[in-house]
């Protein structure tokens, strides 16, 4: 195929290190199906590390790759390569259906992908870059270096993503932008959100939610410290206020961080189950409910690719409370869509918590103005975006598509 003639249909492969809940599976799962909605054959490709598959039900044919389990003190630049090894191996001995797009959603897909390219098993792949991790592992570093450099063609989800590339790398990249499922996600009904909190155990309190885990990316200890300043003001307006923690699968290691997390909380007037509800990894089924459930979502990352949570909240209808970094400067103004605050400062992320607490032309503005901004966003609009850059990366081609006969 030539990419000329724009109503062939495509057969194309998408690539992703895990099936858990993270931000760039998310964004895999709902590409593939709307890519298939629009009449093009699409197969997922996973590092299966348990036998349960995706967190959810998809329509797509997949391929888990089986992954044994590390050694017990098995370091974390050793279990990334084990991670690349495992996926190029299955790669290189069972990978027999020729697509005519190889796309990779993460570094560690990116790596067995450019390694299967030198062997020759396809002439050339293409990666999304969601951000760039701050990694201080030597084995990670390199990981990340080579996602971005050996890719053929690279996509990103941000303008600030793609000026970081061309600054930091000297690498260009294309945008197209994340979508969000405005069927799934919805304001709720009154009785929806009364019984999301009955089920959550938290009616008649101000609820808030974070969804992202312990991380410092989701910069969770500034966080809990800025919602303790704010829990007591809001006491002293008669006001019971409860925080939700939601998430927690991740690839990397962060132990220290969480220890220092649990220290503080441990240390602090906080009471978990009473102040603060850790809720882990969460059913997919049930994240709706969870923006049902809320009063207000507090995201005050210090990094973000785009903020996927960020547009499942809005189109909830649920008050959003963000950090004032580029990325969400893209779609995002202060007091009109979100509150912005500063991720750095505990007393003005607190303020801003108050202020979704207790500011009701506040609260009501940004929940009419949330579905508005969602719907620009939509995942149909996403997947025609990535097909036609998939026909004019094809179009471009002038060797063979194919190196290699399965």
């Amino acid at each position: 195929m030539d990419g000329n003639n724009r109503q062939e249909s495509l057969r194309i492969a998408l690539f992703t290190y895990s099936t858990k809940p993270r931000g760039g599976v998310v964004h895999t799962l709902e590409l593939a199906e709307h890519i298939q909605n629009l009449g093009h054959d699409v197969h997922i490709f996973a590092l299966g590390k348990d036998e349960q598959g995706f967190f959810r039900s998809t329509s797509f044919p997949n391929t888990f790759i089986p992954c044994a389990m590390g050694e017990k003190n098995e370091s974390l630049d050793n279990r990334i390569e084990r991670y690349i090894d495992t996926y190029f191996q299955f790669l290189v001995t069972h990978l027999e259906t020729p697509f005519d797009i190889y796309h990779a959603q993460d570094c560690v897909s990116a790596n067995a992908l450019w390694q299967a390219s030198e062997k020759g098993l396809f002439s050339f792949f293409i990666r999304t870059i969601h951000h760039v991790d701050d990694f201080v592992t030597p084995r990670l570093i390199q990981c990340q270096k080579d996602s971005i450099y050996k890719p053929d063609h690279c996509l990103v989800v941000s303008q600030y993503w793609k000026d970081r590339l061309i600054s930091d790398f000297g690498v260009d990249s294309h945008i197209i932008y994340n979508g969000v499922n405005i069927k799934k996600f919805r304001p709720p009904t009154n009785a929806q959100r009364k019984n999301a909190q009955k089920k959550l155990g938290v009616s008649g309190k101000t609820v808030f939610l974070s969804i992202g885990g312990i991380e410092p990316r989701k910069n969770s200890i500034r966080l809990m410290k800025a919602f303790d300043l704010a829990r007591q003001q809001l006491s002293k307006l008669g006001l019971d206020s409860i925080l939700l923690i939601a998430g927690g699968e991740t690839l990397f290691d962060y132990t220290s961080y969480r220890a220092e997390f649990f220290k503080w909380l441990h240390d602090s007037d906080l009471e978990i189950g009473k102040d603060i509800l850790l809720l882990d990894t969460v059913e997919d089924e049930q994240i709706p409910e969870l923006y049902h459930a809320a009063d207000g979502l507090l995201f005050p990352s210090v990094k973000e690719g785009w903020g996927l949570v960020v547009l499942e909240a809005l189109a909830s209808g649920l008050p959003v409370l963000t950090s004032d970094i580029s990325v969400f400067k893209e779609y995002l103004r202060h007091e009109e869509n979100a509150f912005m605050v500063s991720a750095e400062d505990d007393s003005s992320i607190a303020f801003g918590i108050e202020k979704l607490a207790v500011d009701l032309p506040l609260k009501q503005r940004l929940a009419s103005s949330g579905p508005k901004t969602a719907k620009l966003y939509s995942w149909e609009n996403t997947a025609k975006a990535h097909l036609e850059y998939y026909y004019d990366v094809l179009s471009e081609k002038s060797k063979p598509l194919f190196q290699h006969e399965f």
